[in-house]
């Protein structure tokens, strides 16, 4: 079964989904949107694309295509709502590139589209298809590193400054859908401050507090006003803690063994190593694209990154925001479906 596909939004990721639709037998890539007509002829050039692959600059133009099945959507966030919801009315099956829109009302209104539609909404959390968080979900069922103490992360780096978003945004939605994979629960509570040094109302800065119904509480650092790149994610336990570190490009998931033993009133560490745990290999984002086919497919919801799981994240977003526009107060946090 071949899947004709059409992407809305050449930009620096929409293109990685032109190069995986064009690259996957399952799919047949028959149109690309964007207002940027170099951007198109561009496109054309790059992948040699077939003349029957319609080139256009608005969704109007191919929205009524004959045949077409399923939408990627890799366009603004703030334009993600009307385009998703004209496409599921309109019979396709969508991904969209995360947040899934910018409202979690919105977001879950599309839930129901989708389901009334008897249509396919899938969201673009390629970290879900991470193998390092793949191999993270293991080695936390396993029990690997016993009690659970709290968990940290960092994501930093000297750009790219966004204009329409603040730092927040842009980054956190990808360490809270980890943690939440591995943890299996979504934060209950949150905290967010931040400070704002180049464009006024958006954060350069943000520190986050995420606490878990099971009392779990993970710390995020974010920032895009710091040239020392950081891509770190940890969940500490009792007897070690399990690291994804995204730059460690040969050994991206650690356990870091460890515990201490007690002699009168002095701990001393013990059973201290360092494993390297074994992942497949493979592009997440090959994978994402390969999951959304097989959603359509078989018209079966997504097991890993549904409407759902983006809009519940769009819900902690609002909530860290409301966290920080009132200077760092805690924000009880409410899934809504």
């Amino acid at each position: 079964m071949t899947i004709k596909v059409a992407v809305l939004g050449a930009g620096r990721w929409g293109v990685h989904l032109v190069r995986n639709f064009l690259e996957n037998p399952q799919a047949l890539l028959v149109a690309v949107v964007d207002p940027n007509l170099d951007r198109l002829a561009a496109l054309r050039s790059r992948y040699q694309l077939d003349e029957s692959v319609v080139l256009a600059t608005n969704w109007e133009q191919v929205r009524e295509l004959p045949e077409l099945e399923a939408v990627a959507i890799v366009t603004p966030a703030s334009t993600h709502y009307n385009l998703i919801a004209d496409a599921l009315q309109q019979g396709y099956h969508v991904l969209a590139e995360k947040p899934l829109t910018l409202y979690p009302d919105e977001c879950y209104e599309l839930c129901r589209l989708a389901e009334q539609q008897q249509r396919q909404l899938v969201v673009d959390h390629t970290y879900l298809f991470h193998p390092a968080v793949i191999g993270g979900q293991a080695v936390m069922q396993k029990g690997t590193l016993g009690e659970l103490r709290y968990g940290y992360a960092a994501r930093t780096h000297l750009g790219p400054v966004r204009q329409d978003i603040d730092a927040m945004w842009d980054l956190a939605i990808h360490d809270i859908a980890i943690f939440n994979s591995w943890l299996g629960e979504t934060p209950s509570q949150v905290q967010a401050t931040g400070n704002v040094w180049l464009q006024n109302g958006l954060a350069d800065l943000v520190w986050v507090t995420l606490t878990y119904p099971s009392g779990f509480q993970a710390y995020i650092h974010l920032c895009w006003s710091n040239p020392d790149k950081q891509r770190r994610l940890a969940v500490v336990g009792s007897q070690g803690t399990l690291i994804f570190d995204e730059l460690l490009t040969e050994s991206p998931l650690t356990v870091q063994h460890g515990t201490f033993e007690q002699k009168g009133n002095k701990f001393e560490p013990i059973n201290q190593s360092r494993e390297v745990v074994n992942l497949e290999s493979g592009e997440p984002l090959k994978r994402v694209c390969e999951h959304f086919l097989s959603c359509v497919s078989q018209n079966a919801p997504s097991t890993v990154s549904s409407g759902l799981v983006g809009a519940n994240l769009v819900q902690i977003l609002r909530a860290m925001t409301e966290s920080l526009e009132k200077g760092g107060v805690p924000i009880s946090v409410t899934q809504l479906l």
